[in-house]
């Protein structure tokens, strides 16, 4: 029988289910502009920080009183946006189109996100017809290569150390045979509890059996909820994984893979993603969706409350002088889905967050979030150092309540950005001291499509970050933070992949190989979209030529399609 595009793109199927239970995330206020340099000052190692302002009550914030009564809750008319807002950020790609010497090319190389269960839990390639010719069909119509989830949870699930590729391997020589470029991503968190997490794959039994033992390995709130998306940074260094600290647990894991495959790495693999954190992120997992806990655009919640983060706070305030603001974070910050005004430390007149209180707690916070991915990225450049591999590190979009003063969720996720002080610099910094590239999501968002009333502003965000990049010399690479197939969203890519006149972002990853994506319009823009970002803003051609000469890779595609259908009923 004759298969339609859409059919070929059925590759998200059934969801992988396990006994045991990751995405996107901007600010720059209406008055303020938004420099990378530095309004930012990197805090000693004493965690000193000077006083923005001495406000009088600021030192009754310590930690903060109780949260004055909520005056406004989740608004009704937000849930449809929270749906808008995030989707599975796992992982980006990126090739830096500067890698080889002589490589002067302009245009932007697009990947795409295989689905997210491409590895099913008995280590196998989920759908392999139909996945063999999907491949192709991205192949035909111009994309670089495609980004793939390795996940922890599946490869080193049974017992610590014992590591199993089958799936991936064959997934790779499949991307090998079809020319396909392939960004890996060490994933290092949980699949499943996010906004479109199409299938549930745990942290390995293992590490569960640990955080059982020991449930503080877990990053918890002030309400004592755990998460159990991703270790909690605080255990980075503790031998509490068998014998192994987490940073030596994924280290180990990173430098199998490379065993595993050196025979492709610098050529069909070009890059590794190293995971950070919830959805891959370098973030807290401050905003988690599951069981409802979140909903968009609350401000979230600060996850310092397991006993290695407030032991670190605790020696923190004592190095401080001020030993009373060891024992809790701020405690009247609110709950996730409150607004900042509905808070004593995010409101924007005599905020907590703008007390001595606040930037010492603030401070503190960020910086064992940059220690992390700096312990993390020193281990990863070490493992893959001359293999020909780019080291990327994912950061999220957190665009809404961005025009506020505070930037409540930025600061609750580890971002120490506000109306006065660039919080991505230092990450850009930090990620240019090992060689990294900074991959951002909410590319495709226009600030007027988002809810005004939340004060999201993701255009400017991306406007914040692409300066901060700039100026600490760090290769910026982008994705989409929703599946968006329409030209407003294409329209958007293409004008923030083209950062400046004598430059460009270094890779887009696509979000996602899905049934979607396989639609025939949808499928007819994509195209057209990859063909643009390939040929670069040099070339002076209008959308719908480009549309037209793309409908040339659409038929081709079309044999594949009955290849497809031949795979899929049998």
């Amino acid at each position: 029988m004759a298969m339609s595009l859409n059919q070929i793109g059925a590759l998200s199927g059934t969801p992988i289910t396990t006994d045991s239970g990751h995405t996107t995330g901007g600010g720059e206020p209406t008055s303020a502009v938004v420099s990378a340099s530095a309004v930012w000052m990197s805090p000693p190692t004493n965690i000193r920080v000077s006083v923005q302002k001495q406000a009088t009550e600021a030192d009754r914030l310590s930690p903060s009183p109780p949260m004055s009564p909520i005056r406004g809750g989740m608004r009704p008319d937000l849930s449809v946006a929270c749906q808008a807002l995030m989707t599975e950020q796992e992982a980006p790609v990126i090739e830096h189109r500067m890698d080889k010497v002589g490589d002067n090319k302009k245009g932007v190389p697009v990947y795409v996100m295989m689905p997210l269960d491409s590895v099913t839990m008995s280590n196998g390639v989920n759908r392999r017809k139909a996945m063999n010719a999907s491949l192709q069909a991205l192949k035909s119509a111009g994309v670089e290569g495609i980004m793939m989830d390795v996940w922890w949870g599946l490869v080193e699930r049974e017992a610590p150390g014992q590591y199993n590729w089958g799936g991936y391997a064959e997934l790779l020589e499949m991307a090998k045979k079809h020319g396909l470029k392939v960004q890996a991503v060490m994933s290092f968190h949980q699949c499943g509890g996010n906004v479109g997490d199409s299938c549930t794959i745990p942290l390995p039994k293992w590490v569960l059996e640990e955080i059982n033992n020991d449930p503080d390995l877990a990053y918890t709130d002030q309400w004592g909820r755990r998460n159990n998306e991703y270790l909690s940074l605080g255990c980075d260094t503790i031998p509490c994984l068998k014998g192994r600290t987490p940073i030596q647990c994924y280290s180990d894991y990173m430098r199998s893979f490379r065993d595993k495959f050196s025979h492709l790495l610098g050529d069909t693999i070009v890059e590794i993603q190293v995971g950070m954190g919830p959805a891959g992120e370098l973030r807290y997992p401050s905003y988690p969706e599951k069981d409802g806990i979140w909903r968009f655009p609350g401000i979230g919640a600060f996850q310092c409350y397991d006993k290695y983060m407030l032991s670190s706070l605790k020696a923190a305030a004592e190095n401080y002088g001020k030993p009373e603001w060891g024992s809790t974070g701020p405690t009247d910050a609110g709950e996730y889905n409150n607004w900042p005004e509905d808070t004593n430390f995010f409101k924007k007149e005599d905020g907590g967050w703008n007390s001595e209180y606040g930037e010492f707690f603030l401070s503190w916070y960020s910086q064992m979030l940059l220690e992390h991915g700096d312990r993390i990225l020193a281990s990863a450049t070490s493992i893959f150092e001359n293999r020909g591999v780019k080291i990327s590190v994912k950061v999220a979009g957190i665009h809404w309540h961005y025009g506020t003063r505070s930037h409540a969720p930025e600061l609750t996720a580890g971002y120490y950005n506000t109306r006065y002080r660039d919080g991505y610099l230092p990450i850009a910094q930090m990620l240019g001291r090992h060689g990294a590239v900074f991959n951002f999501t909410c590319i495709e968002m226009r600030d007027h499509e988002q809810p005004q009333d939340a004060q999201c502003a993701p255009e400017k965000l991306v406007q914040q970050v692409t300066l901060a990049t700039r100026e600490a010399q760090v290769a910026l690479a982008g994705e989409n933070a929703l599946p968006r197939y329409d030209d407003y969203a294409h329209e958007q890519i293409l004008k923030a992949a083209s950062l400046s006149e004598n430059d460009e972002m270094c890779a887009f990853t696509y979000l996602r190989m899905n049934p979607e994506l396989f639609q025939a319009d949808n499928w007819r823009r994509f195209v057209a979209f990859v063909k643009k970002m390939k040929e670069g803003k040099d070339v002076h051609k209008c959308w719908e030529q480009v549309e037209r000469e793309a409908e040339h890779f659409v038929h081709v595609t079309e044999p594949l399609v009955q290849e497809a259908a031949v795979a899929l009923t049998h």
